[in-house]
């Protein structure tokens, strides 16, 4: 099974490979020795050589694969045979499992006496991978939480009274409950394996809804029961340091949380409802999160024109579209390129949801009457090159931005409306004058976010010719015989046929003759059909180009364009 799998040959390995020197390897042993600990423990936690450069050694030497951890199932095998702390303790977790033989990934393939037990437990073949302690005690930790019922927890919690949740102190005790803790922790981390981007937990009469947000799609998951109510509520509350006295008001805070090995803000939000606080969480995973415009979903032709418009020295880019459709994302995209020591760069954002180094990032706080407008008035005497604000909402914020761009300053930001026409006329509404916007607006993003089909299971479609007609895929580079795909569902997926979302946009720039349609009056739709005569790319265009290139599918597309 194994060739060679001892510290004398594994230190030797290391010299001849310069990842240490001989003098180092001889203190190690004779620490080992002292200690009574393994050298290999020792190695590990003095940090001389990384824990991927032992692994690839010991694979090396061994002639062992590395495991690939995420083809590890999502619950603990021999679970009857073997306990977490076992595993845990040699570092060892069961990765696949067949009749005759079971697989486990391993960190130190020398513990020949942890190897003899796990036969004699499991009374079967054992056949060894290679992987790091750290990726080890990521994936126990992931398959045990896993394991655990939220139904199980559930029944451990203690019910709640209307006099309970009077009591303040009585609530503090309840939610810091083991079984409070561990079953809010336990919806945090189904949450992030699944990849959600929002939790809502919603108190009705008789029960307790908590509804996951995966790619932009609500789905109903297992809740506790209506009697853990106020303790659920009041550990999130507790967690995000809001004040679990006050139920009457809106509150807002922030959970900084580690799960699986990645860094996770939680962005908490309360709201007094009809049987108690409706919270929503929204999960920013900071090292999945990225802001490259290309990764985002602009296509090379729309990518390389917005970049020209961003470079423009002053000047107003919107960027349009609901709620959760990525705007905050896109104009991140485009700071994260203009970003460099020459450029001063300032947001102000409600809340702020990227920390970026090199970027001045003001928090709104309407407590303190640190409104956008405020904030404004102060960013402007800061000498800014460039001003983010989070959302245009009223014309005294519109109106200073406006001021902004033409006193030399480059001015982004997001504004509610259905397309990128349509922020013209949002903006004359509000009170904008029209020669106004014609002299600062450089151009106007409007955007969706659809989901992308999981590669590993998509299903070709044949495309009906009426439907090829209807939708002109002809104009955008259909060839005879192409096909589209739908969903169809697999692991990789969670079932569902999607796995992440990219952007379908349409990118306005601002030409002599919209500016003259913007003083002649000219309602959105007429904005909206010249811009496209002149060759901007509508949104259910660009949508229809990712179906074509099996990206999305034509349901998805036509779902988030329908009304545009």
């Amino acid at each position: 099974m194994l060739k060679s799998a001892n510290w004398n040959h594994f230190s030797k390995a290391l010299v001849s490979s310069n990842l240490l020197k001989a003098e180092s390897v001889v203190k190690i042993t004779q620490l080992a020795e002292q200690s009574g600990e393994k050298p290999l423990s020792l190695l590990s936690s003095s940090g001389l050589v990384s824990a991927t450069a032992i692994a690839n050694l010991w694979a090396e030497i061994t002639q062992l694969p590395l495991a690939n951890m995420d083809n590890l199932a999502d619950y603990p095998l021999c679970a009857d045979l073997l306990t977490q702390k076992f595993l845990k303790q040699h570092q060892v977790v069961p990765f696949d499992e067949t009749e005759a033989c079971i697989t486990f990934a391993v960190a130190d393939p020398s513990d020949i006496y942890c190897f003899q037990a796990l036969e004699l437990a499991t009374e079967k073949a054992i056949s060894l991978l290679i992987s790091t302690p750290e990726k080890i005690d990521q994936a126990l930790e992931r398959i045990y939480v896993n394991q655990a019922s939220l139904s199980e927890i559930s029944d451990e919690i203690v019910e709640t009274t209307q006099d309970d949740t009077d009591d303040v102190e009585r609530l503090k005790d309840l939610a810091s409950e083991a079984p409070v803790v561990r079953l809010v922790n336990l919806l945090i981390n189904h949450a992030v394996e699944l990849r959600a981007s929002d939790i809502h937990i919603e108190p009705f009469r008789n029960s307790l809804k908590v509804r996951y947000r995966v790619d932009g799609v609500l789905q109903e998951v297992e809740s506790p029961p209506a009697r853990s109510t106020a303790a659920v509520i009041s550990r999130v509350k507790i967690m995000a340091k809001l004040d679990i006295a006050e139920r009457r008001r809106p509150q807002d805070g922030r959970i900084q949380l580690r799960i699986h090995g990645r860094d996770i803000d939680l962005r908490v939000s309360t709201v007094p409802s009809l049987y108690g606080e409706s919270v929503v969480l929204r999960i920013l995973d900071k090292e999945q999160s990225s802001l490259d415009l290309i990764s985002l979903g602009f296509d090379e032709d729309i990518h390389q024109q917005f970049l020209s418009t961003i470079a423009l020295p002053h000047g107003i880019l919107l960027v349009t579209g609901p709620t959760g459709s990525g705007k905050t994302t896109s104009l991140y995209g485009a700071l994260q390129v203009l970003n460099s020591p020459d450029k001063k760069i300032i947001t102000v954002e409600d809340p702020v949801e990227y920390q970026v180094t090199g970027i001045t990032q003001i928090q709104v706080r309407t407590q303190v009457d640190l409104t956008f407008a405020n904030a404004l008035r102060s960013v402007v005497r800061q000498d800014p090159d460039i001003i983010m604000i989070g959302e245009m909402r009223d014309l005294e914020t519109a109106s200073i931005a406006v001021q902004a761009a033409l006193t030399g300053h480059q001015v982004f930001s997001t504004l509610h409306t259905n397309d990128a026409g349509s922020a013209i006329t949002r903006l004359l509404d509000m009170g904008v004058q029209d020669y106004l916007l014609t002299s600062t607006i450089n151009g106007i993003v409007g955007q969706r976010l659809v989901r992308t089909l999981c590669q590993h299971c998509r299903q070709e479609q044949t495309v009906l010719p009426e439907l090829r007609e209807e939708l002109q895929l002809d104009r955008l580079g259909y060839q005879d015989g192409q096909s589209i795909y739908e969903p169809v569902g697999c692991e990789q997926c969670s079932h569902s046929g999607f796995n992440g979302r990219t952007i379908i946009l349409e990118f306005l720039t601002m030409t002599d003759t919209i500016r003259q349609l913007i003083l002649n009056k000219a309602d959105s739709t007429t904005i909206q059909k010249v811009a496209i005569d002149e060759g901007m790319q509508s949104m259910r265009g660009h949508g229809l180009k990712k179906v074509l290139r099996g990206e999305t599918t034509l349901d998805e597309v036509l779902r988030m364009t329908q009304r545009i």
